[in-house]
């Protein structure tokens, strides 16, 4: 079975740490980035299946790195966090090529389950989901 990359993406360092043990734990690779600049680097240094983008940072945001992502590399899934976004946040990602969108605090199991479910839409060619 082929390892699965994530990048996880969140100016709240503690967070995607942690984050990112518990996805290394469960048998899937974590690499992390604290903000938009340092994720598109990573991305075109060893682009990951599925990015997972906070949309609430500073610096260059979640939504512009979302466009970025999708204009060079449309193969990759991004699935939104927000902690304080509206609704409207997850309805205007999906609309930009957004795989998903989920609210934080995550459930770590509900959380893999997305990811492997975002996967797979990239092998079948399946589209973006709206919650």
């Amino acid at each position: 079975m082929e390892e699965l990359k994530v990048l996880l993406v969140d100016d709240e360092k503690e967070f995607v740490s942690t984050l990112a043990e518990r996805l290394q734990l469960r048998g899937i690779h974590a690499t992390t980035a604290s903000e938009g600049e340092e994720a598109l680097r990573l991305i075109e240094a060893d682009p990951p299946q599925v990015v997972v983008l906070d949309i609430m940072m500073p610096g260059l945001g979640g939504m512009d790195v979302l466009k970025r992502i999708k204009a060079q590399h449309p193969q990759i899934r991004v699935i939104l966090l927000t902690g304080q976004g509206s609704p409207k946040d997850g309805v205007e990602g999906i609309r930009l090529g957004a795989f998903d969108c989920l609210m934080k605090p995550l459930r770590i199991d509900e959380f893999i389950g997305k990811i492997r479910e975002a996967v797979q839409a990239g092998k079948t060619g399946g589209g973006k989901r709206a919650k």
